[in-house]
């Protein structure tokens, strides 16, 4: 999760996320590089005298300038392109989690046993324990298996919420009468923290989502002792 003061995004945990932090490194030195120029280019015209007036008619100036914005920007929009296709793709998964948004929780349901939902709802300031985060611990948690393709079914009964994880690089809108579907996989076990990124009603900030991702025996388990 983040840490105070933070500037930049959460160490990655899944390989979406890892994809979407180096094409957000590839994007921004690309805008460096243009900011530097652009005020290069300013302060030379502020500094210097022009003593080639003929220069801003010449064609193969503006040909350099009509060409170099296009092949920048197709060098910004093909790594984008593969990082949308990729997070769209569905291999196999192993296991499916139905998420239900509701005013103001999450009920999820896993769909591969006969029975095993559950509620969860944000665990209130006054009944916090010592070392548990404010605004962000829930009662039930949803435990995942790491290292293996989950797919999420999401969608709401009466608002408009949206799923995020941002360690995960997940954030789905949950439409009622809709059901979208995102995939996960984390590459390391722990607990990660998200919230609804939607502006969804009165008590929208009071929706944390809490994934505990473990090894697949511990996960067994766990499954095990709820059902």
């Amino acid at each position: 999760m983040a840490y105070p003061m933070q500037l930049g995004f959460q160490d990655a945990t899944s390989p979406i996320m890892e994809e979407l932090l180096h094409f957000h490194d590839h994007t921004l030195m690309i805008v460096f590089l243009i900011s530097s120029l652009v005020l290069y280019i300013i302060s030379l015209m502020l500094t210097t005298k022009l003593t080639h007036t003929s220069t801003m008619d010449a064609q193969e100036v503006e040909t350099i300038w009509t060409i170099l914005p296009a092949i920048i920007l197709i060098m910004i929009a093909l790594p984008s392109l593969r990082i949308l296709y990729m997070m769209d793709e569905i291999n196999n998964p192993s296991l499916t989690v139905k998420t239900m948004g509701h005013q103001w929780y999450w009920s999820y349901e896993y769909t591969d046993y006969e029975d095993l939902s559950f509620d969860s709802y944000m665990i209130p300031t006054s009944e916090l324990k010592p070392g548990e985060l404010r605004l962000l611990e829930v009662d039930n948690r949803v435990v995942l298996p790491m290292e293996m393709t989950v797919r999420m079914l999401i969608s709401s009964e009466d608002v408009l919420p949206s799923w995020a994880v941002p360690s995960l690089g997940l954030k789905t809108d949950a439409i009622p009468g809709r059901l979208n579907q995102t995939t996960l996989m984390s590459t390391r076990p722990g607990l990660f923290y998200g919230q609804c990124s939607e502006i969804c009603g009165s008590n929208h900030s009071f929706m944390p989502i809490v994934l505990e991702l473990v090894p697949l025996k511990y996960f067994e388990k766990w499954s095990a002792s709820m059902l």
